[in-house]
């Protein structure tokens, strides 16, 4: 049967995993370097993955293949990783039933445009004022040092550049308390990020990393990036996980 399935180019493929992290099917594994689909009937072809691609060498192409095996992919996950796993698969596969979370052209749901419903409320006067909780500059990845006083034993804030413009209450809930470090997974150069990263946690001493990031698809690379950067840095530093939902809710 001919159907959208995911297709990798492996000259610009990079072999950084990141599409492998995103698959929660499991259709994709890299091997010899390289990302490969290893299980066409795995593939959903609604193209979760492509948001991050560093390099571009993923898309969606309609083609000849196996029909999707939901039942199949479910026993592979269950065996193989968990029932967690199996979760997260059937919560993707809702999502994408519904409208607002359909693929769009260029294979990036993350990037579909959405109105957000307010209901507008009258609020007291209060003479309580909202303080900002920054303690560093600056706070985005590539521009911040490699070495500086406010990563001693500090907690260290990851958060995707959307998170505070989500979510009101990101000062006192989120940068508290925190050295601050933002960037966007899906715009900027993820391997550079992974590198800077690394560097900063194998050279200073930091307690935690909390990494803030979006519901969209496109913003679980820079969860696996922060994963990645520990991993390198050679230290046993503890990864907390923020989901920040488009509506402004902290869902996980």
């Amino acid at each position: 049967m001919k159907r959208k399935i995911i297709t990798i180019n492996e000259e610009l493929c990079d072999g950084c995993g990141n599409c492998v992290s995103t698959c929660s099917e499991g259709a994709l594994q890299i091997v010899d370097g390289k990302a490969r689909l290893v299980k066409e009937d795995f593939c959903d072809g609604f193209g979760d993955c492509i948001g991050e691609c560093p390099t571009g060498a993923l898309k969606i192409e309609e083609k000849e293949s196996k029909p999707f095996d939901i039942e199949a992919t479910k026993e592979f996950l269950l065996k193989t990783k968990s029932k967690e796993a199996v979760w997260r698969m059937e919560e993707a596969q809702k999502k994408h039933e519904t409208k607002e979370h359909k693929t769009l052209p260029c294979g990036c749901p993350g990037s579909l445009s959405q109105s957000i419903s307010r209901t507008e409320t009258t609020i007291a006067f209060s003479p309580q004022k909202i303080e900002p909780q920054l303690r560093n500059w600056p706070i985005q990845i590539t521009l911040l040092p490699l070495k500086a006083p406010y990563y001693e034993n500090a907690d260290l804030l990851v958060a995707a550049d959307c998170c505070a413009y989500a979510y009101a209450g990101f000062h006192n809930d989120f940068i508290k308390g925190h050295t601050l470090a933002i960037g966007c997974p899906k715009l900027d150069n993820a391997n550079a990020y992974r590198e800077k990263l690394a560097t900063i946690l194998g050279g200073n001493n930091i307690k935690s990393v909390t990494v803030a990031y979006m519901e969209v698809p496109c913003c679980m690379g820079l969860v696996k990036l922060i994963e990645d950067a520990v991993k390198q840095s050679g230290k046993d530093i503890p990864v907390k996980k923020k989901k920040i939902g488009i509506q402004g809710q902290i869902l996980a």
